[in-house]
């Protein structure tokens, strides 16, 4: 399995405070995006329409789950599906098209046949997922139960949850261990915990999950958090320092987690958190325009900024607009630079999508930032 986190070589070598409520700031103006008149926004018609393409190019009817590459000749990593089911949800829930649910419920039969009928035990033996794997399938499947109230999708969450905290929780020293086969812990596993606990306390009301979503999250924010800029740790090895690696994604489940936290605690602490985990990707990870790194050459990473964009709407959608002129700027920028005869996008979105093979991971980020993003 390619690591998308750290190559396992550097990683094998690698051998606070609680947040309270602070005064409700912004820090900072926000991003500026420069240049936003240049680029023509894309519409909710090209949102479709790009969605649609990269289900004609990626996804088989028959196994109900997308392939790694325009070749078609083998299916994309287990924990890369989770996050194209959680596209397709967001394309669902922006457009309601009934042809969207049912791919909804087909690709939980394509991923509950592929993964061991989400077995937890089999899921890791037979499957060889790691625990960040097999959360990104929980927060999938707890978002399923809430579109389609189908108890199953539910249940098997609970099951996920439940597997995985028992297997990664360090009651000693805190946080979500990684991997029962390389020592560490990585914000990938740590900060989708608590978005995992959330929904799940959202949906059953368990202080139970409030308690876990909390204790992961003041870990997380003392261990792998710069308070002073906002900027994510990928990951911690054996009390070495922290490893301070930039990925989109792990900006991301930092803001989800932390305004998911504050949805429900209204401590301004931990919406000041995303703002800044926000105002780094911004100000520190994108270029000059404003644009989102290339992440993902020819390898998983490619997915990393849809994960971002959902959860930076989370954080848009509690009144932190400044940052939506951004995303939508990214993702028109994707679309303007599409191979127009596919209607696929790349991974960089600066440059031209190529026109030979290239992978469903690298064509998939601004495909869901479309959907979530609300065009010009």
């Amino acid at each position: 399995m390619i690591s998308r986190k750290i190559n396992p070589l550097i990683f094998s070598l690698l051998i606070g405070a609680s947040c309270g409520d602070v005064k409700d700031e912004k820090q900072g103006p926000g991003p500026q995006v420069p240049g936003q008149e240049e680029i023509v926004s894309f519409t909710a018609k090209d949102a479709t329409t790009a969605f649609d393409a990269f289900n004609k190019y990626f996804y088989d009817t028959d196994a109900k789950l997308y392939h790694s590459t325009t070749k078609r000749d083998q299916l994309a990593q287990g924990w890369t599906q989770a996050v194209f089911w959680d596209i397709v949800m967001d394309a669902y829930l922006r457009t309601e098209n009934p042809g969207y649910l049912e791919m909804i419920r087909e690709i939980y039969e394509g991923g509950n046949h592929a993964y061991s009928d989400f077995n937890w035990n089999d899921v890791k033996t037979v499957n060889d997922f790691i625990y960040d794997d097999m959360m990104w399938w929980v927060i999938a499947l707890a978002r399923g139960y809430g579109i389609t109230a189908d108890q199953e999708y539910l249940d098997k969450a609970i099951d996920g949850f439940d597997f995985v905290w028992e297997e990664a929780f360090d009651a000693v020293n805190g946080g979500m261990r990684w991997s029962w086969k390389v020592e560490g812990k990585v914000a990938a596993i740590n900060y989708p915990t608590v978005i995992a606990a959330m929904y799940l306390y959202n949906i059953t009301g368990k202080d139970t999950y409030l308690a876990k979503a909390k204790n992961i999250y003041s870990w997380a924010q003392k261990t792998l958090f710069q308070e002073t800029t906002g900027r994510v740790a990928d990951h911690i090895v054996d009390g070495s320092p922290p490893g301070f690696e930039d990925y989109t994604y792990n900006q991301g489940v930092c803001i989800g987690a932390a305004v998911m936290l504050y949805r429900i605690t209204g401590s301004k602490s931990y919406l000041n958190d995303a703002r800044l985990a926000a105002d780094y990707t911004y100000s520190t990870m994108s270029d000059s325009d404003g644009i989102l790194p290339a992440e993902g050459d020819w390898n998983e990473q490619g997915v990393l900024k849809a994960i971002f964009a959902r959860y930076a709407y989370m954080l848009i959608d509690e009144g932190e607009e400044q940052y939506e002129a951004w995303l939508r700027k990214n993702a028109s920028l994707a679309w303007s630079n599409r191979d127009t005869a596919r209607n696929l996008m790349f991974r960089d979105y600066r440059v031209k999508c190529p026109e030979g093979d290239f992978q469903s991971y690298e064509a998939s980020s601004a495909v869901g930032i479309m959907q979530v993003c609300p065009p010009g």
